[in-house]
């Protein structure tokens, strides 16, 4: 399974920025997915969670408020809308999906299975 991010870039502070994580997966729609983020110097930590059916979400509570997960499994993709960015948002963002069903879904990287390359996102002060 092959997971794509795109639509990361440099924005300022209180900008907005969408997320996509695609894949050609057939499977897509019964993953749960997961976006995490990996600041310089930082390990990868949790952002936000979705289930298979996109009925229940989950945030860390640094993004809560700002930030929203969504998919479309029509499309085989899930997103993650960033509004209201902050410096400390700068991180590369990396997709991530879970084949076994459980919830809540894991904040934990290692509870993933397939992973996509990252997209770089730069809010500047």
């Amino acid at each position: 399974v092959q997971l794509e991010e795109s639509g990361g870039g440099v924005v300022q502070a209180g900008g907005s920025l969408r997320l996509s994580c695609a894949t050609s997966s057939r499977s897509f729609s019964s993953f749960g997915m997961g976006w995490f983020r990996q600041a310089p110097g930082k390990g990868r930590e949790f952002v936000a969670t979705i289930t298979w059916n996109g009925d229940t979400t989950d945030y860390d509570d640094s993004v809560k408020g700002r930030f929203t997960i969504s998919r479309d499994n029509a499309k085989n993709t899930a997103y993650l809308q960033m509004n209201t960015l902050k410096p400390e948002d700068t991180a590369v963002y990396y997709c991530a999906a879970r084949v076994t069903p459980l919830w809540p879904l894991p904040t934990t990287p290692s509870a993933y299975n397939y992973w996509g390359q990252g997209t770089q996102v730069t809010v500047s002060s």
